[in-house]
């Protein structure tokens, strides 16, 4: 029996990497591996799986703040490194909790893997502040995992950007989707009735609401798309990290975009199979577990073709160049028009 300690910063089904994590939990202890998930916070229990928590900021801002600067708190990697030195392998999901890894390894000799799941771009982001975060968190994040004993990165895209700024090999391991909840045939009746939708043309897109995910331009595109099909309707499914982009979204989105908040995970599928239409204008992803989800539950997806996208979309779905909204519009109203003579 191997003693396995899972890192993540936080641990909540709002993030696609904590729904990884808790996969990985939950598959390590049917094997019979003794599983403990290490975190800063964390709202998801894994039954047999001891969940510890480290503490962090409430505030979102002083979280990301927190997250970015962790490694001047010394006392508490000093701390966590120390809870995990009697693991067999320590598996760090993620900065910060990579520095935690590599201390471990450096301090105690624990075994060090690590869970790649990429850092997005600075050209994603609009502001100036935004685009010097993610400057730093992708170097900070590239320099902890460069002494990892085992890196696993979670589609081809992601192991040739990894393998490239930092000269780490790594495995490719696509995100497993759980087809036992996301398969064709499931009835998403009641969600349009939930929310009065009727037989009028839906479009869904669920995820943060980031700059980096361009939930602006698909906002943009859906608006294009409606003067070809003014009953279409467009909902927004996800936790908002970024407080100005969110309210200038719900002011600029118009009445037939609604914005619902966070979905929690076991009313996903309802929620694919309810839309005629699963779309994404994100710029970046490591993976893009919705997108695969969505595809899972037989719901056409439209999407801009960045990183893993290819390795995700089948025959169904359609991509278009990134940033061209005109032609994510006439995808939209391809789709629609399709969904519908079906």
């Amino acid at each position: 029996m191997r003693r396995i300690a899972l890192l993540t910063p936080t641990f909540h089904h709002y993030s696609g990497i904590d729904r990884v994590v808790e996969e990985q939990a939950r598959r390590y202890s049917a094997n019979g591996d003794a599983v403990i998930v290490f975190c800063l916070d964390g709202t998801i229990e894994v039954p047999g799986v001891e969940v510890r928590k480290f503490g962090m900021p409430r505030s979102l801002l002083l979280q990301r703040i927190y997250r970015l600067l962790f490694f001047v708190d010394v006392v508490k990697i000093a701390r966590m490194a120390r809870a995990v030195r009697s693991y067999d392998i320590v598996y760090a999901h993620f900065y910060p909790m990579t520095i935690v890894a590599w201390y471990a390894k450096r301090r105690y000799g624990v075994a060090y893997w690590t869970h790649n799941y990429g850092v997005p771009p600075a050209s994603t982001f609009s502001s100036v502040v935004e685009k010097v975060y993610i400057t730093l968190f992708r170097w900070l994040s590239n320099r902890t995992v460069r002494s990892a004993d085992r890196a696993v990165s979670i589609s081809r895209y992601l192991a040739d950007v990894l393998k490239r700024e930092t000269g780490k090999d790594s495995e490719v391991e696509l995100v497993a989707i759980n087809h036992a909840a996301f398969h064709a045939g499931i009835d998403g009746t009641a969600v349009r009735a939930k929310y009065h939708i009727g037989d009028d043309p839906l479009v869904v897109y669920i995820g943060r609401i980031s700059p980096h995910k361009g939930v602006d331009l698909l906002v943009r595109a859906f608006q294009e798309a409606r003067k070809t099909i003014p009953r279409a309707r467009l909902i927004i499914a996800g936790k908002p990290t970024f407080k100005a982009y969110n309210e200038r979204l719900e002011r600029e989105a118009g009445d037939n975009v609604s914005f619902i908040g966070f979905v929690p995970e076991d009313e996903l599928p309802a929620w694919y199979a309810a839309a005629d239409v699963y779309a994404t204008g994100t710029l970046w992803e490591g993976f893009d577990m919705p997108l695969a989800e969505a595809q899972a539950c037989g719901t056409m997806v439209v999407a801009f073709d960045i990183g893993p996208h290819k390795e995700i979309i089948d025959e169904r779905g359609q991509l278009v160049p990134v940033y061209d909204v005109h032609a994510f519009a006439q995808a939209l109203c391809r789709a629609l028009e399709s969904r519908k003579a079906r």
